[in-house]
């Protein structure tokens, strides 16, 4: 009788533990508001309408915005209650903004890059009021590449020193020109070396910078990771990054959490991108959820 008592609390225990991953996985999938860029120019879909659309046509609990698509709403209150009474009526979680159009971080120009600090200032604030963990800002700018790390470093400094009281994080992606090099932008985040700085490694933003390279240095930074994807082949894989590699590195690092998904190809439509896009990332992140 005790034997058999103690191999059922040794069952229980491990069904209890199988039934934790299975609803804490390390790894889930969020839906990057760019994937769905050209409906929304198009009029077909509103900001507002994101959170809906992610749960009900795409069964994804998680959106990351795009300030580009209520720019001017970043102060608006009464907007921003909208977004969140739209996120709770759908059980959708609010993950970050993406920041574009705000200004020069890495800017030479102390005025320029001044002035771009202060321009984020209001989506901190607004990221905080939506329930966000972070903004995604850029390191852009005028100068050479030293001179431009010297000025990320600075900026961010600022900025996330500023957005700490507020809970927020301030993530970099490597959106292209210096920050696509791997290296250069991880040497910042070292420099900067602030818990609530870190990195968006955007899987296929690398150009002619070696991608597994780049990323491998970008992970032990990341506070999200982005999943583009542009075409697929016949069986359903990327045609240019090998995402089972890719999760391979991810994975090895520290990172648990979402993984967007973040469609811009031209051959499918937005639509039928983003499903294939999350076939591929369910594929690729089940090992590592069992």
């Amino acid at each position: 009788m005790k034997t058999r008592n103690t191999l059922l609390t040794l069952l229980m225990a491990v069904f209890a533990t199988l039934n934790l991953a299975a609803q804490n996985p390390r790894f889930q999938i969020s839906l990057a508001e760019w994937s769905l860029n050209r409906t929304i120019r198009k009029g077909l879909m509103t900001n507002l309408d994101f959170p809906r659309v992610t749960k009900m046509t795409y069964g994804l609990d998680a959106v990351e915005y795009v300030n580009q698509f209520f720019r001017d709403k970043a102060e608006d209150t009464g907007y921003l209650t909208q977004l969140n009474d739209s996120c709770k009526k759908y059980g959708v979680k609010s993950l970050l903004i993406m920041i574009d159009g705000e200004g020069n971080l890495a800017d030479s120009s102390a005025t320029v890059r001044n002035k771009a600090v202060e321009n984020h200032y209001k989506w901190v604030k607004a990221a905080k009021f939506l329930g966000c963990h972070s903004i995604r800002v850029n390191a852009g700018g005028r100068g050479t590449m030293g001179q431009m790390q010297a000025a990320a470093i600075e900026s961010l400094t600022k900025l996330s020193d500023y957005a700490a009281p507020h809970g927020i994080n301030i993530i970099v992606e490597n959106h292209g020109g210096n920050s696509s090099y791997g290296k250069w932008l991880a040497e910042i985040m070292k420099e900067v070396n602030r818990p609530n700085c870190g990195t968006l490694p955007d899987l296929g933003n690398f150009y002619e910078y070696d991608r597994y390279k780049g990323v491998t240095e970008l992970m032990p930074f990341a506070k999200g990771v982005s999943g583009k994807t542009v075409d697929f082949d016949s069986e359903g894989n990327e045609t240019k990054v090998d995402y089972v590699k890719m999760m391979k590195i991810v994975a090895d690092s520290k990172y648990s959490g979402y993984i967007d998904v973040e469609y811009e190809g031209n051959k499918l439509s937005e639509d039928e991108g983003i499903k294939a896009t999350i076939v591929l990332l369910k594929k690729v992140i089940a090992p590592y959820n069992n």
